[in-house]
């Protein structure tokens, strides 16, 4: 681990780190916040457009049908965003891709902020789309660049730093949601269209850095560009280390172009690697996480708590996400991604076995009701301290520059697909098993921490190529010295 004089002259590293977060995850965190508060008013407004067009209100189910399918969209447009997240930083690069991401969110906040006094409620379906697809394609694309632009001993760190800022904006946006704020009725679209004043600020400011450094070196070819951008971020004249680590890589690709989604998912020699951003970035919905956030109102009703103070006590859960992810990012360079994932998972478990059994026996005691408080804020701090940061950042860790623009699009798809299933199927789950339902949540983390602790290699301080070489020992232990040899050389080749 780097000395703290050391670190220190990376502050021009931590700057871009703070333009990325806030310009692109604390944008994120704020849509996803913000969309709850409004949603009486949104319905009106709906009602009311509905009668101002065709003279009668809308009936209940045309008017759910449309909030419904404007909280839908936003992941419909993620999902298309991490589709081109592979393609555009590969034919753009990544700075512009991220520049282009900033244009799409300012855009969509023009649609939230007239929507009302244009009377359509389209402009919002549309400004929901625009959002996701910002999402989708930029959260990518930030964590491509700053894994790129890494030193590999504060690479796990800076990744990081998104799932903080997403935490952040989803604190900041259920505070400024508060009725006290800009939750009422006649603030609702410019709460919708705050998340374009950070877009603003990175579109500004991002031009002031230099591409990645590795996209640059590699794909390419611009060997000076490269050391330039590497010196102005790291503020280092002796780079022979980088230099010749970004060759290594090079070589391996011979000129190659990047590697479709396909090569990603049939190629042998990125199998284990798959499997490993797999089952974790389905782990991030399939965890529980986001069910357990919807049945947390439910557990404070029955505490006792009263309805309109349940959204102060949801603010303290942000909080205390925040406060965990914060402390993840000083752990994951020194306990290593493998096991924050892993003993993350098994906590998770643990816990929510416990709720399950508290829950079923709420009635029996008047303080069992507070314990389900405290379990979810523990929940909570699991996942954060673990999976919540480390998952993101798995493509960037786990391949090599040829094939990481695809394992983001395999990753964002995995993650928007899962959300949609969890959304659609839970309420019927919750229905049919009621506080049972976590033991599916329990079943998957409990594998997934089985999976990460036994079979997966740590990355922490490692090179690119050496992350690769200790895949390879995975992907081809079956096969004898010889044949395993020449097959790791020709790894990214094949």
């Amino acid at each position: 681990m780097a000395c703290a004089s050391t670190k220190l002259q990376y502050w021009r590293l931590y700057l871009l780190s703070l333009v990325l977060g806030i310009g692109g995850s604390f944008q994120y965190g704020i849509q996803v916040s913000v969309i709850a508060s409004p949603a009486v008013d949104i319905q009106s407004f709906v009602n009311h457009t509905w009668m101002f067009r065709y003279g009668a209100p809308a009936d209940g189910y045309t008017n759910q049908l449309i909030w419904s399918f404007i909280v839908a969209v936003f992941s419909l447009g993620a999902w298309a965003g991490a589709i081109h997240s592979g393609s555009l930083p590969v034919t753009y690069g990544r700075k512009n891709v991220l520049l282009f991401s900033n244009g799409v969110v300012v855009v969509a906040a023009v649609f939230m902020l007239f929507s009302r006094m244009a009377r359509s409620f389209e402009m919002i379906l549309l400004g929901r789309f625009l959002y996701g697809y910002n999402v989708g394609l930029g959260v990518s694309v930030q964590v491509m660049y700053l894994a790129e632009t890494s030193p590999k001993n504060l690479r796990g760190f800076l990744t990081l730093t998104s799932s903080i800022f997403i935490s952040f904006g989803k604190v900041v946006g259920q505070i400024i949601a508060i009725k006290e704020i800009m939750g009422t009725e006649e603030m609702w679209p410019y709460l919708l269209a705050v998340s374009g004043i950070p877009a603003i600020l990175q579109f500004v400011m991002l031009p002031l850095f230099p591409e990645s450094p590795r996209y640059l070196y590699i794909d390419k070819g611009d060997t000076e560009s490269s050391r330039k951008a590497l010196q102005w971020l790291w503020q280092e004249d002796n780079l022979k280390l980088e230099m010749d680590d970004m060759q290594k890589e090079r070589d391996s690709k011979q000129g190659e172009k990047a590697k479709t989604v396909k090569d990603v998912l049939t190629s042998r020699c990125v199998r284990w690697q798959l499997l490993t951003l797999i089952i974790p970035c389905a782990g991030i919905q399939f965890c529980g996480i986001n069910a357990l956030d919807f049945y947390a109102f439910e557990i404070f009703r029955e505490s006792g708590v009263p309805e309109d103070q349940t959204h102060y006590l949801h603010i303290g859960i942000g909080a205390t996400l925040l406060i965990s992810l914060s402390l993840s990012s000083f752990l994951i360079d020194r306990a290593g991604r493998k096991k924050l994932m892993g003993y993350g998972y098994l906590l998770m478990g643990i816990i929510m076995s416990i709720l399950t059994v508290t829950m079923s026996y709420k009635d029996i005691n008047s303080w069992i009701p507070y314990v389900n408080i405290a379990l979810i804020f523990c929940v909570t701090c699991s996942y954060a301290i673990g999976p919540a940061g480390v998952s993101m950042a798995l493509p960037a860790e786990l391949f090599l520059q040829a094939w990481r623009p695809s394992a983001f699009v395999i990753s964002g798809t995995i993650n928007w697909l899962c959300m949609f299933l969890v959304g659609m199927l839970f309420s019927y789950i919750l229905e049919a098993l009621g506080p049972f339902c976590f033991l599916i949540f329990v079943a998957y983390t409990v594998f997934s921490a089985a999976f990460l602790l036994y079979f997966v290699p740590e990355t922490k301080g490692k090179t690119m190529v050496e992350v690769m070489e200790d895949f390879n020992k995975l992907n081809y232990k079956n096969r004898g010295a010889d044949t395993e040899k020449t097959d790791v050389n020709l790894g990214t080749k094949i």
